[in-house]
């Protein structure tokens, strides 16, 4: 009713409190009988508390006072009045103070119910979301709970499991990833934490695969709870491995056919020597001389096999991809030995002619041996520069190292002078020579520049 009277603008609803007033006044001015109406303006300073402030409220009170007073029956004297009149004016403020507090009170309470039914609606469409990224997720994810019984698992999980739709949870954890069950945050009274690993997965149908495992603990009110991510990574490791075994199988052929060319050399001047001692009459009889020259006959034919032929043939590489790439794998370790790295790369261009696991094996050579140089430099910087020019393009690794004394012997096999075996640059050199590029030693004024060239190829892209 209060709503209803005070309802529309201030300024009517306060018309409608005053009216109410006077109203109420002229009954008790026009009634002259002993009857108290006073007790009338309760009503009127209800309804106006509604819409009126608190000195607002006071004041109606006083004016109900003075009304009541002025108008009742009851003549005026100082030791009955005055209590009388406190008594109203207590009254009238005391009822318009206490509904105003009432009804602020349901105001905020409304706002309040209205907040929490937004949070509400909120939280609801936000758990709907999480629920269709959960299902539809190509990643397989798993709550579990402190007992090891899976409580969620998606439809990718349960194809990862070998499982039918719907039969993975309440199974034990322990049968398909059983070193999460160790997990010592899982199992109570340790802080939590999250962290990612490598462990054996294992399938409903008893196959074993690799699984790269993201995963964290935390509590709830039912206890402790894991959840997990999960990827079969058994493809990425047998495409790891035999990448692999291709540059493994490369290299030995760059090695084998190194050595074999070092064979033939050696067996061309033994060769000389035997024409030369064939010429003695006195050993044309001699059997372990027709045995030495079997012997090098037998080895020429050995060291003859070609054995240096690349392995895949090249396709056309996006260098912007692959430098990206290239920069991911480097960066990050050249940070920590707090050597400074600069790429100048050049935004246009074209694809090339390569094989991409032997390019990658040429650039982690040369940045492993500018870090090697850059070992006793108090200020180290490496820089990868890139250009093209008519039908090449160019990628120079440079560094600020103390620079290469003997250049002539950097591309040449089995060298005495280096620390390892002395075939990294050799090997790299070869590499880029099986699909058309080559790699140069440029000497710089501070330090050693090495130059990659690769063949252009405006044909498109084969590999990304």
């Amino acid at each position: 009713m209060a709503l209803s009277f005070t309802s529309g603008s201030r300024t009517t609803a306060l018309a409608r409190v005053l009216l109410l007033v006077a109203a109420i006044a002229f009954v008790d001015w026009r009634i002259s009988a002993n009857i108290p109406l006073g007790m009338l303006y309760l009503l009127p300073v209800a309804l106006g508390a509604v819409v009126l402030t608190r000195f607002q409220v006071v004041l109606l009170g006083a004016l109900c006072t003075v009304l009541a007073e002025t108008f009742d029956s009851f003549a005026w004297t100082g030791l009955t009045s005055i209590p009388r009149d406190a008594l109203y004016f207590a009254a009238f403020s005391g009822s318009g103070l206490f509904v105003q507090e009432v009804f602020a009170n349901r105001k905020r309470t409304a706002l309040h119910l209205e907040a929490l039914e937004r949070e509400v609606s909120a939280r609801r469409d936000a758990e709907e979301q999480l629920l269709v990224l959960v299902a539809s997720s190509p990643i397989a994810i798993l709550t579990i709970d402190a007992a090891g019984l899976i409580l969620l698992a998606n439809d990718a999980a349960e194809r990862m499991f070998a499982m039918q739709s719907g039969t993975l949870e309440g199974k034990s954890l322990g049968a398909y990833l059983p070193i999460l069950t160790k997990v010592p945050a899982f199992r109570g009274g340790q802080p939590s934490f999250r962290t990612v690993m490598q462990c054996r997965g294992q399938r409903n149908d008893g196959e074993s695969f690799l699984a790269e495992v993201w995963f964290s603990t935390y509590l709830t009110s039912a206890g402790a709870r894991l959840a997990a991510m999960v990827v079969d990574a058994s493809q990425d490791l047998r495409d790891r491995e035999e990448a692999n075994l291709h540059q493994l199988l490369s290299g030995s052929r760059i090695i084998a056919g190194a050595v074999s060319h070092e064979v033939r050399n050696v067996c061309g001047a033994i060769a000389v020597v035997h024409q030369n001692l064939a010429r003695n009459d006195s050993l044309k009889e001699n059997k372990d001389f027709e045995a030495l020259g079997t012997l090098v006959t037998a080895l020429e034919r050995v060291a003859a096999l070609d054995l240096r032929q690349a392995a895949e043939r090249p396709v056309r590489l996006n260098l912007q991809s692959f430098m990206e790439e290239l920069r991911i794998i480097v960066g990050s370790p050249l940070r920590e030995r707090e050597i400074e790295v600069s790429w100048e790369i050049q935004a246009d261009l074209p694809t090339v002619w390569a094989d991409r696991q032997s390019l990658m094996q040429v650039f982690l050579n040369l940045t492993r041996n500018s870090e090697a140089a850059l070992e006793d430099q108090a200020l180290r910087k490496i820089s990868m520069k890139s250009w093209a020019q008519d039908s090449t393009v160019f990628i120079a690794v440079a560094d600020n190292g103390p620079g290469v004394k003997v250049p002539e012997l950097l591309f040449r096999p089995f060298q005495t002078q280096s620390d390892r075996v002395g075939l990294g640059l050799y090997l790299s050199r070869a590499l880029l020579r099986s699909f058309g590029g080559d790699l140069r030693y440029e000497s710089t004024a501070d330090g050693a520049m090495f130059v990659v060239e690769l063949a252009a190829s405006n044909e498109g892209t084969d590999e990304s």
